[in-house]
């Protein structure tokens, strides 16, 4: 769990599940996905990330990396994506969303640990190189504001490479992609066997998927190759928490 004690003191006064996302974010779509499983309600503070509505003093007085999702829950400042998940699943009532047996919870979560390790080396650079990097492309102004608020090196460097008109090289794309072929074969051979990630319940390993299937399909990466991860995927489509977590805020990421 990832709690962060904020500089912008006014969220500490929050009542309830307030959070802070963005449409187009794949890390969003796990929250907003889990809240919605879990039948919990929240507030919504939605920031558009293509108006570059993050790099503000107010949002990084609450979230020290300037990124999408922040969870408040009662006015405690929660970070990561994947740790907000495993957070709200532990901590509210609802449907688990987490095998019973301790091994296999294990396993969930290094399924968990897994999309988290990849966002930055491989998902990021695919997605920016492919699809997003002129639709977030910053001016001189606001790339002297990010870089004066932001103090993570990795973001700092990641974000570096497409900064004022430069392009991610060949290698960053082809570095991404044999991860994300490396991630997806295993999803596919999990799958082989199983309905969901973890076998026949829907649970938190499958949530922090879900999106980065729906964000890279909108980025053309040959999902075709992966017959089991196309059948779980036919699967996710028809629940409501993929219907109104993802599809409500970003129905088409090839149109972004």
């Amino acid at each position: 769990m990832v709690v962060v004690i904020p500089t912008n003191k006014s969220v500490e006064a929050f009542e309830g599940l307030h959070l802070y996302h963005g449409d187009i974010s794949n890390c969003s779509m796990r929250v907003r996905m889990t809240l919605i499983e879990k039948g919990l309600p929240w507030t919504s503070h939605h920031l558009d990330l293509k108006k570059k509505e993050n790099i503000s003093d107010d949002y990084f007085g609450i979230n020290p990396n300037g990124l999408v999702p922040t969870l408040v829950d009662n006015g405690v400042v929660h970070i990561e994506s994947n740790d907000i998940i495993d957070y709200l699943d532990e901590t509210y009532d609802g449907p688990s969303l987490r095998p019973k047996d301790p091994d296999r919870e294990a396993e969930m979560l290094e399924w968990l640990k897994l999309a988290g390790s990849i966002h930055v080396p491989a998902v990021k650079p695919y997605v920016y190189a492919t699809r997003i990097a002129k639709k977030v492309k910053k001016t001189e102004e606001e790339e002297a504001k990010y870089n004066a608020l932001q103090q993570n090196n990795e973001l700092k460097a990641f974000h570096a490479k497409h900064a004022q008109g430069k392009a991610f090289s060949d290698d960053d794309v082809t570095k991404a992609i044999g991860i994300l072929e490396e991630c997806f074969t295993k999803l596919d051979t999990t799958l082989v066997s199983r309905t969901w990630v973890m076998g026949e319940e829907f649970s938190l390993a499958d949530i922090s998927w879900i999106p980065l299937h729906h964000v890279l399909i909108g980025c053309d990466f040959p999902f075709d190759q992966y017959p089991n991860i196309q059948r779980w995927a036919a699967a996710f489509h028809a629940k409501p928490s993929f219907q109104e977590g993802v599809l409500k805020w970003c129905p088409d990421f090839s149109k972004v």
